[in-house]
């Protein structure tokens, strides 16, 4: 019985995807499909004005002449436009039942207008429909699935906030980690700042994220920004520098080392002292030196102890010096050690951040445990 529910279900669901196949390659690229039911709909809008103007007006016309701006390449769309002209003047002429005014004909031109001039940007770009907005939301997704830190054993734990510039959905900042040395011992993460904010950066960091993701725990840990920086400088980019902080961790040691490249230092709370330390490495901006070095500090993380990384926005301000920055967001990070750092990522961006205008991220990592 259970074989033959199986069986069923996948009977079915085949069957539906099929349907779904059909539908795609079929129907919905077709424009002569598209534009005969759009014409169709362009007759009824037509129509119905004469049943009742009240809730059928001429400028009903709109309707489909919006959605074949979505649906239709240029050629169906100048077809439809035609027809919607010719409706129109076959009402005005013929002494339709209700008046066309020369208010509805504006309305529809307009809209007709706008309509057409983002139908050839689409045309322009390759895309039809809605497909642009489904491509940048599969791109943010993949960015944000970049920066998802991988599982880390007790008493580790991890906590990563991203906050783009202005409430958009892409950030200039982005992080990149991986488990994969000495049997998942080793835990390399990446923070990174690409130059500009929000969705003027978004396409260069997902570009950098996808490739500083395959770099990360392929090479020695203190190989990883030399390489970012040659990929970097490759791309030939006129406004192409990023600065980077990355960390490897031991954990079971935790011994780390930090590198950075142009990037604000990390902190090191250290437990037993009760104290913030800031890490400062020295390291020039990724893609504006050949051959650059990179020198990092080391430390360890003992039970009890977290880092703090951090991006430019969180600490600095327009005409204030960036150490006030770090005094204070450091301040408003030694609040949540009594609650054990307990969403403290989030909070830290919250209550911290120096430059709203600016993307902001902040990764905490967390060794849980009493300082001994």
């Amino acid at each position: 019985m259970a074989e033959t529910r199986g069986s069923r279900s996948r009977r079915l669901a085949r069957r539906v995807r099929q349907l779904r196949i059909w539908a795609r390659h079929t129907l919905l690229p077709s424009d002569r499909f598209v534009l005969v039911v759009l014409l169709v709909l362009v007759t009824g809008c037509a129509l119905l004005p004469a049943a009742d103007a009240a809730w059928f007006p001429v400028t009903a016309l709109v309707i489909p002449v919006i959605i074949g701006g979505l649906v239709l390449r240029m050629p169906s769309l100048m077809l439809l436009y035609a027809a919607t002209a010719g409706v129109l003047l076959a009402q005005d002429r013929t002494g339709w039942p209700v008046d066309v005014t020369p208010g509805a004909v504006v309305v529809i031109t307009v809209v007709a207008v706008i309509v057409m001039f983002v139908a050839r940007i689409r045309t322009r770009l390759g895309l039809q429909g809605t497909r642009g907005e489904s491509m940048l939301f599969d791109l943010r997704d993949r960015l944000r699935a970049h920066g998802v830190i991988p599982h880390l054993p007790p008493p580790w734990q991890s906590d990563v906030t991203l906050r783009p510039a202005g409430g958009q959905a892409f950030s200039g900042d982005f992080v990149v980690a991986t488990r994969g040395r000495r049997g998942g011992r080793m835990l390399e993460l990446a923070l990174v700042d690409v130059s500009g904010k929000g969705l003027d950066a978004g396409t260069r960091a997902l570009l950098l994220s996808g490739a500083f993701g395959g770099l990360i725990g392929s090479l020695p840990p203190r190989g990883f920004l030399p390489a970012a920086n040659d990929y970097l400088l490759r791309q030939g980019w006129a406004e192409g520098f990023a600065t980077a902080v990355h960390v490897a961790v031991d954990l079971e040691t935790g011994a780390y080392e930090l590198l950075s490249a142009g990037h604000p230092p990390g902190a090191h709370w250290v437990a037993s002292t009760g104290r913030w330390e800031v890490r400062e490495a020295e390291g020039p901006l990724l893609g504006v030196i050949p051959g650059a070095e990179f020198e990092g500090v080391s430390g360890v993380l003992r039970p009890g102890d977290a880092l703090l990384l951090f991006t430019d926005g969180m600490v600095e301000v327009p005409g204030q010096d960036i150490a006030v920055g770090i005094d204070r967001l450091l301040g408003e990070a030694e609040k949540l050690v009594a609650d054990d750092f307990a969403d403290g990522a989030r909070r830290i961006v919250d209550s911290a951040s120096g430059n709203i205008a600016d993307d902001r991220a902040v990764v905490l990592l967390r060794r849980n445990g009493s300082a001994r």
